[in-house]
């Protein structure tokens, strides 16, 4: 990869800057996977606002939920409804699955150790898919229960205290959402995301669940089942995108094109570096941590080498999507694995 001229002229001209962008991505020398991008991952919250965040967040997801489950199950076992009976067994989930977040995010708190020399973090993902298998088992009762109003004789859903309580039950998760996902931003806890994102989902699911009983009622009682398996639905979708999203976490994703190339720009805004020829940028757990290699003046001494080393690790640290970076020091001509 050629060494861009001027940082002020890419700033100064557009045109230079598409120039460069187009170099560095068709550069035969950088070395990466290209994958989706995931989210923000460096946070300045210390160690121990981290550790009070995840314990309010707990909190906020076992307390709420449970809740919601038990007000929703006895609401579902006095109407009958599919819907609400939907919904109280994905409430019921979620506050299971609260429990095991909790566990979790403990264990990934942990320091690093000799059995565990990058540290515990890969524990989120794997926390995120227990919600993820959570949420799926959720909606699989949701299209049985369904089915079974589907083929049965299903009723119309008197509205009574039912819409009352699911209105609450919307304004509760509502606020669950805002507050943990709020956590989950700043501290960039791939399990508490997930735990934002369910609490987006049943607000989806609840309002779709209200629509069921209304239509139930004011227009035809098996409005309330194909209700129950619209919920089910965006249960399956949100199960997707996490699960997705966090076995990317566990098996090393990388990170895409556009992300490589900002490594790079960094790397070369120290004016000694003549080359950057490797990069390798992939997910720890949800840390993205960077290899890479940079050419300079073989003739300088190894103290400055070496500072010249530590000041594009410090460069490309500053990207906020960046949490370690290893750098790999080459003298100019020399092209290493």
């Amino acid at each position: 990869m050629t060494k861009p001229e001027s940082t002020n002229n890419q700033k100064e001209n557009k045109q230079e800057e598409v120039e460069e962008k187009n170099d560095l991505s068709s550069g035969e020398k950088i070395t990466y996977y290209n994958n989706s991008y995931i989210e923000r991952v460096r946070t300045d919250v210390s160690d121990s606002k981290r550790s009070r965040l995840y314990i309010k967040a707990i909190i906020f997801a076992i307390g709420g939920n449970l809740l919601l489950a038990v007000i929703k199950g006895i609401l579902a076992w006095i109407s009958g409804s599919s819907a609400v009976f939907s919904d109280a067994a994905n409430s019921l989930s979620d506050a299971l699955y609260s429990i095991i977040m909790g566990i979790g995010l403990y264990v990934s708190q942990r320091p690093a150790d000799e059995s565990h020399p990058q540290g515990h973090s890969q524990f989120e993902p794997l926390v995120s898919l227990f919600i993820a298998a959570a949420m799926a088992s959720a909606g699989i009762a949701a299209v049985w229960q369904s089915i079974q109003s589907l083929l049965g004789q299903a009723e119309p859903i008197a509205l009574g205290w039912t819409s009352f309580v699911m209105l609450i039950a919307i304004v509760v998760k509502y606020i669950m959402y805002y507050l943990v996902s709020g956590i989950g931003e700043k501290v960039y806890s791939p399990a508490i995301q997930a735990s934002a994102r369910d609490n987006l989902v049943d607000i989806i699911s609840t309002t779709l669940a209200l629509i069921g009983v209304w239509g139930s009622h004011f227009i035809h009682p098996y409005l309330d089942p194909i209700a129950g398996l619209i919920v089910a639905l965006w249960i399956f979708k949100a199960t997707w995108e996490i699960t997705w999203e966090n076995v990317g976490y566990l098996i090393g994703r990388g990170a895409d094109l556009e992300l490589t190339e900002k490594i790079a720009e960094a790397a070369f805004s120290v004016s000694e570096v003549a080359d950057v020829h490797r990069i390798v940028a992939e997910y720890v757990g949800p840390q993205l941590r960077v290899d890479m290699h940079i050419n300079v003046d073989g003739d300088i001494p190894l103290s400055k080498a070496h500072k010249i080393g530590e000041d594009v690790r410090n460069a490309v640290e500053e990207l906020e999507e960046v949490d370690l970076v290893y750098v790999h020091i080459e003298p100019i001509g020399h092209q290493g694995k």
